[in-house]
């Protein structure tokens, strides 16, 4: 058999994923359930959740849950929702993140901006991870986490909330990789460079910093996504930020942000 078949197991793999109702998440949700794996598809729009599972080739594994990943409460209901319709869950793809503005630079991001960057990407990141591993350790079960970062975790962005939080993401990765790697847990993030996808809208004219000369696309995150997430194909990888992007991290464009008056 060759070995690029089946990079799962349709019989015990169960897969949870935030963010999956646009972008990126929605991207990776689509390719699990594609696979076989049965898919929770959590986002915090009802629309969007519906027309990612109407739009994937398994509709029968796709499972809907919507909710505000930046309230505690909601982390815990989607644990429970997920538990009760696939049981063990064996992979989390953690995409969920808010929308970005252009205009929240240092001088003008407001407190709640801020806190809602932090609480979505980072503490629902956090204590997804720990529950369900929580969950595999006590099943004896392996299993396989993926976050999504940024290429701006390391490089300014000119969005300060968005940039600490991606880099206090990838520092979790290496953090929970260390803790769990004996229990047979892999933990790993996936490093998108400009993708037109997820509510970011790219100017074409920066394809001329892609070494690539083009712009990604969602689809294009999902081949790397499904082999780092298999533990047949990526079984040994564990602790590591796979770059994702073209090339674009070869080189820096963004100017200072204009902080207008002061």
């Amino acid at each position: 058999m060759s070995l690029f078949n089946s990079p799962f197991d349709p019989t015990r793999d169960a897969a949870l994923v935030t963010g999956a109702g646009n972008g990126i998440g929605r991207a990776i949700a689509q390719g699990l359930v594609g696979e076989g794996v049965r898919t929770v598809f959590a986002d915090v729009s009802a629309e969007r959740i519906d027309a990612a599972i109407k739009q994937s080739s398994r509709r029968d594994l796709a499972f809907p849950w919507v909710g505000d990943l930046g309230k505690p409460a909601a982390c815990d209901a989607l644990l429970a929702h997920a538990r009760s319709v696939l049981g063990q869950i064996t992979h989390l793809v953690h995409s969920a993140s808010p929308p970005r503005r252009e205009a929240d630079h240092a001088m003008a991001v407001d407190r709640d901006t801020w806190q809602q960057m932090h609480a979505v990407n980072l503490d629902a990141g956090f204590h997804l991870a720990r529950e369900l591993a929580k969950d595999l350790i006590a099943a004896r079960q392996p299993g396989s986490l993926l976050f999504l970062t940024s290429l701006h975790a390391g490089t300014p962005r000119n969005l300060p909330h968005y940039s600490t939080a991606k880099a206090g993401m990838a520092m979790l990765v290496k953090e929970l990789a260390k803790t769990w790697g004996r229990h047979g847990i892999r933990v790993n993030a996936l490093v998108p460079g400009a993708v037109a996808a997820g509510g970011f809208v790219a100017d074409p004219a920066l394809a001329r910093h892609i070494p690539l000369g083009l712009l990604g696309q969602a689809e294009d995150l999902v081949p790397m996504a499904l082999a780092v997430l298999s533990n047949k194909f990526s079984g040994y990888v564990t602790g590591a930020s796979i770059v994702v992007d073209g090339g674009l991290s070869l080189t820096n464009w963004f100017a200072p942000p204009d902080l207008g008056e002061i």
